[in-house]
């Protein structure tokens, strides 16, 4: 049994991109701690993503790191097939790769552009597409965004504008898959504490960015770790077609 959390889950499988750090990870764990055999993919640091798997098996987890370009069709289709040897199918996707770059609209570098876009965008809809075609019955789709599509804070307009697009595939997604039994959401956390949010930030920029939701704090990883396993649970499988933004109040 794979932890005390809940077994509501076990025999179901997930592939979580981006899963071997931050949001990522906790993730990973959290729907491996529920039952869940879990994939669990990394695009380059398979350190991070043994680490995970290591952290899931201590305690009684099945889990597997799989590396992969998840902006590549081929590599995608190869995730997939592994979950579908190794576990028996796929029920949940969680696509929590991605990847930032933080720049004035006038000072942005048009190639940084076509990279950041590869990644959010065209991966974004690689994993969607591979999980519309091969997602069992009962299964989910959750996407990531981030609350700065709606906070517009100055700096992140090339990286909120390709969040903006995973958030307007989600309804159309939804709909797509009608009668399928399949949901497909997608969380948009706020200022959460991961390596990647923290990074080049003074302590001064974390303590205001903490205090500005009504809840006074930075979100943690396993705060954004609930929302998705909710989301991917038999309780949360009547929201369908949403935009979760889970920051403590943010906007």
């Amino acid at each position: 049994m794979a932890s005390n959390d809940s077994t509501e889950a076990t025999g179901r499988a997930a592939i979580v991109t981006g899963g071997s750090r931050g949001i990522g990870r906790a993730v990973s764990r959290k729907l491996a701690a529920r039952g869940m055999g879990v994939l669990v993919n990394y695009a380059g640091d398979r350190s991070a993503a043994e680490q995970t798997v290591a952290a899931i098996t201590e305690t009684g987890g099945n889990a597997i790191a799989v590396q992969g370009d998840i902006s590549e069709e081929s590599a995608v289709t190869e995730l997939f097939d592994r979950a579908g040897a190794e576990f028996g199918g796929v029920d949940v996707v969680v696509h929590a790769a991605g990847r930032l770059a933080l720049s004035p609209i006038a000072e942005l570098d048009l190639d940084e552009l076509d990279r950041l876009h590869r990644t959010n965008i065209r991966g974004a809809f690689v994993v969607a597409k591979q999980a519309a075609n091969r997602l069992r019955a009962g299964g989910s789709f959750v996407g990531f965004s981030t609350s700065v599509v709606g906070t517009q804070f100055p700096g992140y307009g090339a990286y909120a504008a390709s969040k903006g697009a995973i958030e307007s595939m989600t309804l159309i997604l939804a709909r797509e898959l009608r009668g399928r039994d399949i949901t497909v959401n997608t969380v948009a956390p706020g200022p959460t504490a991961t390596e990647l949010f923290l990074d080049g930030k003074t302590e001064h920029e974390i303590e205001a960015l903490a205090k500005t939701p009504p809840l006074e704090r930075l979100g943690t990883p396993e705060d954004i770790a609930e929302v998705v396993a909710f989301l991917t649970s038999a309780e949360g499988h009547w929201i369908n077609g949403q935009i979760l933004r889970a920051n403590g109040g943010l906007v």
